[in-house]
């Protein structure tokens, strides 16, 4: 029987999406513009990778020509004479957003049908009102922060102060997202677990898509570094996803990572958790021995974003897609006759591009497997047709959003 993964690459988009230039992204291009800084030499780094970038597994499933039909060029290192293995295209997004749950929920076949709550710019960016009720409900002395920034440099400017003063650092960010820094050991895991709980009821009326829990380790003298106990509170979907679809047809389904957090653990079956992206290869691996006929795996490979995206570290970025690249063949040796594997992304966030937010990208949707076809499938007007394709692959019925129109060939057609 057949089974499905869908494996998003956080981040990885492959050209600025049609309407980029609205959100101030027109020109963004993530991969694009990563492996013109490794052709220039820009990305090199020590040990850590040196020359033009290498992806040659994801180049043989047809990311050059998937980065083609997005932007009308092959980006450099990506080129090849051989014909694609999969099937190949790029998606753009027709939710509003360009964060973690929009992409998520569209191509979960949910695409967000309202706009989300943001906070201003200005400085403070939250009301005195929030942060007033968030204090007393969880017997805060006061926060620190109080605007946009970047995680890790707002953490080393008030990590000593939190630490001394008990104050938790709030923060956020173009996103909709209320972001909640505090250290583990002085202040308490569970305690800040329990802090955006009552964050999270509190910007409900705000329509702000999540409550992230930021907890952190270490001193100013040896350095602050995040943690991998994150936790996401995210906003439920507003109706079913393929996840909830495939649970209700009694499939097995399993969530790696962060899945099961930004979709608020609706349909999310049995959860792998791990830190980084090289662990969650590992459990993606363990999900595919361990998932029965007919289900359904999905994955977040967080690092791309939250380690280089957001730091602006073309070099990291670069290993990093390289590191995945390397274990591409790890999953195919351990597919089975009737699986569909979706490589695909959530949005972009350019290494190169100004600021630490995310970038409005249309992203690469690779498709593979022992039965699957090879050949384009085109520009994809929504990251919703990937649920359209896996609901067809498993037999789930139509669904209300996308198209598996040319998404899925049988070999025995492909000519």
């Amino acid at each position: 029987m057949a089974r499905a993964f869908i494996l998003v690459l956080d981040s990885v988009g492959i050209g600025g999406a049609p309407d980029a230039a609205r959100y101030g992204d027109e020109g963004a291009d993530t991969v694009g513009h990563i492996a013109e800084a490794c052709a220039r030499g820009d990305a090199d780094r020590d040990s850590l990778r040196a020359g033009p970038l290498r992806l040659p597994h994801l180049v043989q499933l047809g990311l050059g020509e998937a980065c083609r039909l997005a932007t009308g060029r092959v980006p450099p290192g990506l080129e090849t004479d051989a014909a694609p293995i999969g099937r190949y295209g790029c998606a753009a997004e027709v939710s509003k957003g360009k964060d973690t749950p929009s992409g998520h929920w569209e191509l979960a076949g949910v695409p967000v049908p309202f706009d989300w709550g943001y906070f201003p710019r200005e400085v403070p960016c939250f009301a005195p009102e929030l942060l007033a009720q968030l204090c007393h409900e969880a017997d805060l002395p006061g926060t620190l922060g109080n605007f946009h920034a970047s995680g890790t440099e707002i953490i080393a400017k008030f990590g000593d102060e939190h630490i001394n003063s008990g104050k938790p650092i709030c923060y956020t960010s173009a996103d909709s997202v209320f972001q909640i820094a505090a250290h583990e050991a002085a202040f308490g895991l569970e305690r800040l677990y329990d802090v955006c709980l009552i964050a999270r009821r509190l910007v409900d009326p705000l329509r702000i898509g999540r409550v992230i829990a930021r907890p952190f380790l270490g001193s100013s003298q040896d350095g602050f570094t995040r943690t991998g106990n994150r936790r996401d509170y995210s906003v439920p979907p507003p109706c079913a996803t393929v996840l909830d679809r495939a649970t209700m047809a009694g499939r097995d389904v399993l969530t790696v990572g962060k899945i099961a957090d930004i979709f608020a653990h609706s349909g999310t079956g049995r959860v792998l958790k791990a830190n980084g992206n090289a662990a969650l290869f590992d459990r993606t691996l363990e999900g595919m021995d361990l998932l029965s006929d007919g289900g359904l795996l999905f994955a977040n490979f967080i690092d791309f974003d939250t380690i280089h995206g957001h730091r602006r570290d073309p070099a990291g970025y670069a290993a990093a897609l390289e590191q995945f690249d390397e274990r591409i063949p790890t999953i195919r040796q351990k597919m089975r006759a009737g699986d569909l594997v979706i490589i695909t992304a959530d949005h972009g966030c350019d290494p190169t591009w100004c600021g630490t937010d995310h970038t409005r990208e249309q992203v690469p949707v690779l498709l593979f497997g022992p039965l699957i076809g090879s050949g384009s499938i085109g520009r994809r007007q929504t990251f919703a047709d990937v649920t359209a394709a896996v609901a067809a692959h498993l037999a789930l019925g139509p669904t209300p959003t996308g198209t598996a129109r040319d998404m899925l060939a049988s070999r025995h057609f492909a000519a």
